[in-house]
């Protein structure tokens, strides 16, 4: 999503973690984060959403570049369920993942 500040245009991008129909959790980043949820949702989104929508999000994070919303993704992906549902409850516990 590009966001104006002060008359600079900064791209941000986020990483996510969604709670789908068959109640499991899916993480993920992009750079407009309403349009990937449609999307998802719409049957657009990632193979696994597509079979288990509609979706529901559960906690997201702003980045400044794709590569920290990348790691975070992949650090949040290798976390247990437990962890993954204790960072839901406190978004702020993104700093120790």
């Amino acid at each position: 999503m590009v966001i104006p500040i002060n008359g600079i245009t900064i791209l941000a991008f986020y990483t996510y973690v969604l709670e789908c129909s068959n109640g499991s959790l899916y993480t993920g980043w992009t750079n407009d984060l309403e349009q990937r949820i449609e999307n998802h949702n719409a049957g657009k989104g990632a193979k696994y959403t597509r079979a288990n929508r509609p979706v529901k999000l559960m906690a997201s994070w702003t980045f400044d570049s794709k590569n920290d919303a990348m790691k975070i993704e992949w650090k949040i992906k290798n976390l247990s369920r437990s962890a993954k549902l204790k960072l839901i409850s406190d978004p702020a516990l993104i700093a120790e993942v």
